[in-house]
């Protein structure tokens, strides 16, 4: 088997990433800036079932020591955000040496410059890239291509819902991205094209049936990129982060005032380094306690021309940081075996096929329906 690379293995995702990939039998070599950390996670991960994994200290800051990670065939997952930030170095070490790549961030932006600029780089060097194969975006990527795939060709309508229950809480590398997020450009697939969308733009709801609706705001996703492809008549991709407040119908009010604060000399200044304050990056997350507490819950709708609903899919899982670990764990196992179908940038669906991703999501304790 090739070589698992885990960079930013001491952070929160990562040390969740690397117990689960240890539960699973392999021993990847781990990564990150602080070589004390290093040692601690690895003390912790051998237990006493045997030998330390091999560590390595790397900083996205020096691009030489990420590319001396990986050589040709191994595979490298990144969990170093904020990603618009911190991330550029791992995907120019993959590209270069010809590792298969992943990572666990859910920025739009980054997803796009994943897409649009390295996608073409990594067809060409051969290898592979899969952005956002965590709780963000696969499990969508998932309900909707199955949603797509039951109602057939009059499909022409998707709307994608993440939700969640149990109030687990979210990490403070989760809270550091979600701050930039709103700084940068996003995206949709509307009118049968992707176009420039900022986040927060629309508010999206899901008719449960017998009085109830569910909410949600848009985000970016890769379903806009990864969905179309497989439903020629699809025309629109709607992906929503559910919420439950009544302030929920202000956001797109909200996003646009900030948007236009960007663009105005002097004030935009100012409101990026106020936002930017805010995005110190790791500082732990929900307690194992807290996570068993937390659930999952995906909804794809897909509607026919006329607004019929044809197909839902619900998933519903396990805590979004035990589900990414899950997912990032199993999606490097199987790339180390050889099991990526294809190169460039891939969606989950491309680079593993659909049935093999429900499998996967079944194992990490997600129902489907």
């Amino acid at each position: 088997m090739r070589q698992i690379v885990l960079l930013g293995a001491t952070g929160y995702t990562g040390t969740l990433i690397a117990h689960e990939l240890v539960r699973r039998g392999t021993r990847p070599l781990l990564a990150g800036r602080s070589p004390d950390r290093l040692a601690s996670l690895a003390d912790d991960l051998a237990g006493s079932t045997g030998p330390r994994l091999e560590t390595a200290v790397a900083d996205v800051d020096d691009p030489a020591s990420v590319r001396a990670l990986v050589e040709r065939g191994d595979v490298l997952v990144s969990t170093v955000g904020p990603f618009v930030r911190h991330g550029a170095a791992a995907v120019e070490a993959a590209i270069d040496a010809g590792a298969v790549y992943l990572d666990s961030t859910g920025e739009p932006a980054f997803i796009r410059e994943v897409v649009e600029r390295y996608g073409p780089r990594a067809r060409a060097a051969g290898t592979a890239l899969l952005t956002a194969f965590g709780h963000d975006w696969v499990p969508g990527n998932v309900a909707g291509a199955l949603a797509l795939r039951d109602a057939g060709d009059a499909a022409t309508r998707l709307s994608v819902g993440y939700f969640g229950s149990g109030g687990g809480g979210i990490s403070g590398g989760t809270r550091a991205s979600a701050a930039l997020v709103v700084l940068q450009p996003s995206y949709a697939f509307r009118g049968g094209r992707l176009r420039a969308e900022r986040v927060g733009a629309r508010v999206v709801s899901f008719d449960l049936g017998r009085g109830r609706r569910v909410h949600g705001v848009s985000a970016g996703g890769t379903e806009p990129f990864t969905l179309p492809a497989l439903a020629p008549g699809l025309r629109d991709v709607d992906v929503v982060i559910g919420a439950r407040t009544p302030a929920l119908r202000l956001v797109p009010a909200a996003t646009a005032v900030l948007a236009g604060a960007l663009h105005v000399p002097g004030v935009g200044a100012v409101v990026r380094r106020a936002v930017e304050a805010r995005s110190t990056g790791s500082s732990g997350g929900p307690d194992a306690a807290r996570r068993a507490r937390s659930r999952s819950h995906v909804l794809a709708d897909a509607r026919g021309a006329d607004g019929a609903l044809l197909r839902r899919v619900r998933l519903d899982g396990p805590d979004p940081y035990d589900l990414t670990a899950r997912l990032l764990a199993w999606g490097a196992l199987r790339a180390a075996e050889g099991g990526v179908r294809d190169v460039g940038a891939l969606g989950p669906v491309d680079a593993f096929g659909l049935d093999a991703l429900l499998d996967a999501l079944r194992e990490a304790g997600v129902s489907i329906r």
